[in-house]
């Protein structure tokens, strides 16, 4: 599912009932970063997947893609370091 254009507070997915408004789905949101967020003034959120009232909250292009990547790019260097030559 692609988020298009500005999403209020407290919408969810019509299939799933999920926030759309959430860090997860934040173009900022970084798992290895400090709190989870490439924004430095950004508020803490302890609860990534629940609404967000961030006003730095812009929608991520894709969200789990580019996490699924992040991780894989990782286990792929650790995966390297640990290889038999």
């Amino acid at each position: 599912m692609e988020i298009e254009g500005k999403v209020t507070q407290n919408a969810t997915c019509e299939k799933c009932m999920s926030y759309l408004r959430c860090c997860l789905n934040c173009r900022f949101h970084d798992p290895v970063a400090y709190n989870e967020c490439r924004e430095p003034q950004a508020p803490r959120v302890k609860e990534k997947e629940k609404a967000c009232f961030c006003e730095f909250f812009e929608v991520a292009s894709n969200p789990n893609v580019a996490e699924n990547n992040r991780k894989e790019g990782a286990l792929k260097k650790l995966n390297d370091l640990f290889k038999k030559s």
